[in-house]
């Protein structure tokens, strides 16, 4: 009878993987909540500022194309060690600066690593989820959510003692540099996911990824990352201007945001195996719909923190079943299909936040939250394109129920 459990192999890469998701969440999480705090240490104005902000995903969007190149040579996971300390070290130089021209260049490489790194992590989230023959990919998205809970919290309490940045930045990238350095010795690329899978073919064949078939997929990502920017960079504003709350409670509903999105990250997986992808990525846009919709129709501040708390739930899933999905897609070129998706994160990134912003100003903040709404929900349209393939994965054996691969 075959062992169908996974090998030591792929349980320690597991762990690995999801250490560098954690790391990257924690870090990305320091430098967005401190941007106040940058924008003062070097005396940016608030016209320059959205420019340096911008900089950052067209640059990460460059590294994500340049990744899809360099994999073809080098394997995902030698990118992903290479990347992960430049990443964080940028970090670093972007808090311990003094003039201009040194955040800028920090930002540049944080950019253009980042990219990379976003692309490499979930290259090698996809083939282990190949080679687990099970969905997990929610798992590794769950632990950069944690990832940046925990760098929101030591964002919070730098700015409550009021530390200086290279105060706070430096101890906390000492421990996470190590960390991820050592995870990476344990890193499993399609060599190894085909060897621990019990022989399953996983490597990259060449076959070319069709823009066309892929382009669903790249629009929910894109819809997918406008709701969560709208999230992430509106909540407080529109609780506070909008909902009249105090500036205090304001803070809350990105935390609570985060929180259900770990929540639902830590048990989608559950849900993928049990209903399928296709039903799992229904359900999330829909939940993140109504969430919008309760959020634009809230009469008062608690009813809008219901609606962000829905969001959370929603918009969870949609992302990392993206990138599973564009897997399952093309099979034989998997990484080139991922880091093609992955530029549709920061293309989202980039129009969210100031689509949402002009509507507001121009019309009314209520109303801007009605456009995320009605992107996230054409992704039902498309939650097809989440159905899973009948093949034969990682374990040796054709499953029977391929609905539990997400």
């Amino acid at each position: 009878m075959t062992d169908s459990r996974p090998s030591r192999r792929l349980r320690q890469g597991r762990a690995s993987l999801a250490i560098s998701f954690f790391v990257q969440g924690a870090v990305f999480a320091l430098l967005v909540t401190r941007i106040p705090a940058l924008q003062d240490r070097y005396g940016i104005s608030d016209g320059l500022l959205p420019l340096f902000l911008a900089a950052v995903p067209v640059l990460a969007g460059v590294g994500s194309v340049g990744t899809e190149h360099l994999v073809k040579r080098a394997r995902p996971g030698l990118v992903l060690r290479l990347v992960q300390p430049v990443v964080s070290l940028a970090l670093l130089a972007a808090g311990s600066g003094t003039a201009v021209w040194q955040l800028a260049l920090a930002l540049a490489v944080f950019g253009l690593t980042v990219g990379a790194l976003d692309a490499s992590m979930n290259m090698l989230g996809v083939s282990l989820q190949r080679a687990y023959g099970r969905s997990i990919m929610l798992g590794f998205h769950a632990a950069y959510s944690l990832g940046g809970i925990a760098g929101a919290t030591l964002a919070w309490a730098g700015a409550h003692w009021d530390l200086p940045l290279p105060a706070l930045y430096a101890p906390v990238v000492a421990t996470l540099v190590p960390a991820a350095l050592i995870a990476g010795h344990w890193y499993l690329d399609h060599q190894g996911t085909a060897e621990g899978a019990g022989g399953a073919e996983a490597v990259e064949d060449g076959t070319v990824v069709s823009m066309r078939l892929l382009l669903p997929l790249c629009l929910v990502m894109a819809f997918a990352y406008i709701g969560d920017s709208t999230v992430s960079n509106w909540s407080a504003k529109y609780l506070e201007d909008v909902l009249h709350s105090s500036e205090q409670l304001a803070t809350v509903p990105y935390n609570v945001y985060m929180v259900t999105t770990l929540l639902g990250r830590s048990f989608g997986d559950l849900g993928v195996r049990r209903f399928g992808a296709v039903a799992v990525v229904r359900a999330g846009a829909l939940l993140a719909g109504g969430g919008f919709a309760v959020v634009a129709a809230a009469p008062g501040a608690w009813a809008g923190m219901g609606g962000f708390t829905l969001l959370g739930f929603g918009l969870c899933v949609l992302v990392p079943q993206t990138f599973a999905a564009a897997g399952r897609l093309f099979p034989g070129a998997s990484d080139a299909a991922v880091a093609r998706l992955n530029i549709f994160n920061y293309v989202g990134f980039l129009v969210g936040s100031p689509l949402v912003g002009a509507l507001g100003g121009v019309w009314s903040y209520r109303a801007a939250m009605l456009v995320p709404m009605a992107l996230v929900l054409v992704t039902i349209r498309y939650a097809r394109s989440f159905s899973p393939v009948p093949a034969g994965y990682g374990d040796g054996h054709e499953r029977p129920r391929t609905v539990d691969v997400g």
